[in-house]
């Protein structure tokens, strides 16, 4: 079989919040799409919106979801049915099965048993074409559930569409943030509704709140289809027509199906996988295939053809390139080193949105979803922006970044702050001050994780000086590598392990190398103890030997 057909994006999905494998949905997406969409098992504003074991679908919304634990932004839902229209969405979740479901790399299709609806969903990278299988009815709707944390509806019978906008997200955002969709129907449509939050349903066109949506309704011979094609953006409602005209225009269902496995299979035929063993072939390009959905454009192209994109730093619009929904502590090591080998263009493309993220913000992102979030450690653009350069990839402003990477290395002063005023302490470096002064982040003047945070600045200063050497600038190149051998002040020779230390220059005690968490993030000294690989040789001398 061709890899595009071996890619099963099911995997993954066998999951918890208790028992947290996996964690990933059947995603509906192309390559680095600003938009994917997904079946929706789970509750509204839940982080597990599709889980395996789970029987019912209330909705298919579109998503933005880097992982549970970031969770959502700017979602909404579409659902066919039939018979009595019902809002709430543990009344409207119809019973499905797995046998009865088809996720491919390129789309999904599933039988919803309630309705007797068979929905199938193909994407584009900012839009979405849903087919939609009626039985005989004169009963047949199709929701539109804009969520709750904002959203408006605008019904619009003589053009057979549904126009707003959501709102809802978990941070990161300014207070204009907006989500703007337009869903056009290729089937008129007689009756049309609104419904709140509390599930009632108004005769109307038209709904603004908190948790707004929108039901159309219609008549269906058997087995009669129903298409829609659906498109967003953060830019404004007239940008959102403008990314559906461009990406699906007049396209049929099968046209849009056909391109978008086109598109996957051009990025997974670039790797070749010789194993004899289908299933490791499987496993390998479904792994593939979720890897190149991150990070996503936020840009979308405007009516000249030129990138803009709305700035989720300082709400307004702004010229060329932004990608996000990335954790650099967690895609430094292995994703970002695969796109300088495999993605050189694409790479030069995010590095010159980080460039854009400072300009608009005044700091490198380190978990940006989709603006600056306070989540995780480290200092960890540093080392994808060097990596880039030191292996070829060009195309952005290089000096722009470089000078970003300084002031993390400098100051922790004027960070962003989230709506409640609260610094996010996960941009920049947290205690770079003392850092400078004594070597080290202590472990006693309430900076939590300090040892992890340590190796980490260091690797990153390691960063800095092979880019500050490539650029021509020896002083820095000189004194960065001094601060990358930062690791050693955590040594401790007694127990052979890396280990909190205090600013008075006492190590933390009790310790334990078994402790998770505590100086240490996602982890104990026993993980965190190899976080050297900028100087393998300098920690093997410190241990004693290879």
């Amino acid at each position: 079989p061709a890899s595009v057909d071996l890619v099963n994006p099911l995997m993954g999905t066998d999951s918890s919040y208790e028992l947290s494998y996996g964690n990933t949905y059947p995603a509906i997406a192309l390559p680095f799409g600003m938009n994917a969409w997904t079946p929706v098992t789970g509750k509204m504003g839940d982080g597990w919106g599709y889980t395996y074991s789970a029987h019912r679908i209330n909705g298919f919304k579109q998503t933005h979801q880097p992982s549970p634990w970031m969770n959502d932004y700017a979602a909404f839902a579409l659902l066919p049915m039939t018979g009595a229209v019902k809002v709430k969405e543990a009344d409207r979740a119809s019973w499905f099965s797995h046998k009865a479901e088809e996720s491919r790399a390129w789309g999904y299709k599933v039988y919803l048993a309630d309705y007797d609806v068979t929905t199938e969903i193909v994407p584009t990278t900012r839009a979405a074409h849903f087919r939609f299988t009626f039985p005989e009815t004169r009963d047949a709707h199709v929701l539109l559930d804009g969520y709750a944390g904002g959203s408006m509806v605008s019904v619009d019978p003589a053009r057979r569409r549904i126009t707003g906008y959501v709102r809802n997200n978990h941070g990161g955002v300014p207070a204009n943030f907006r989500n703007w969709f337009v869903v056009e129907f290729d089937k008129p449509f007689t009756v049309s509704q609104t419904f709140d939050g509390s599930g009632t349903l108004t005769a109307g066109r038209g709904a603004e709140g908190d948790h707004v949506g929108a039901v159309i309704s219609f008549a269906t011979k058997k087995g009669e289809q129903v298409g829609a094609r659906v498109a967003s953006s953060f830019i404004s409602a007239e940008q959102a027509q403008r990314n559906l005209d461009r990406e699906i225009g007049r396209d049929t269902f099968d046209q849009t199906s056909a391109k978008a496995r086109a598109a996957w299979s051009a990025e997974l035929d670039r790797i070749k996988v010789d194993d004899p063993d289908i299933d490791n072939r499987r496993t390998f390009y479904s792994a593939l295939w979720r890897m190149l959905q991150f990070p996503r454009q936020f840009h979308e192209i405007d009516a000249r053809g030129q990138q803009v994109h709305y700035s989720p730093y300082n709400g307004k619009v702004h010229a060329g390139p932004l990608y996000t929904d990335n954790g650099f502590w967690d895609t430094w090591r292995a994703v970002f080193p695969f796109f300088a080998l495999m993605y050189p263009e694409r790479d030069g493309e995010i590095m010159q949105g980080l460039a854009n993220t400072y300009k608009e913000s005044g700091w490198l992102p380190e978990w940006a979803s989709p603006g600056h979030r306070s989540v995780m450690i480290g200092s960890n653009s540093a080392n994808l922006i060097a990596d880039a350069w030191l292996n070829g990839v060009r195309g952005f402003d290089v000096e722009t970044l470089y000078a970003a990477m300084v002031k993390n290395a400098t100051t922790s002063e004027g960070r962003p702050r989230d709506a409640r005023g609260k610094v996010l302490t996960a941009v920049g470096r947290e205690g770079v001050e003392l850092y400078n002064q004594l070597g080290y982040v202590p472990y006693d003047v309430g900076i939590n994780e300090n040892a992890a945070r340590t190796l980490e600045y260091a690797t990153a200063d390691f960063s800095l000086s092979r880019l500050a050497a490539a650029l021509g600038k020896s002083d820095d190149a000189r004194k960065y590598a001094a601060h990358a051998q930062n690791y050693r002040k955590l040594f401790d020779p007694q127990s052979g392990w890396m280990r909190g230390r205090n600013k008075d220059g006492s190590w933390s005690t009790p310790f334990s190398p078994y402790k998770w968490g505590d100086a240490f993030t996602e982890g104990n000294s026993i993980h965190y103890s190899w976080s050297v690989m900028q100087d393998v040789q300098g920690l093997i001398d410190l241990m004693g030997g290879d």
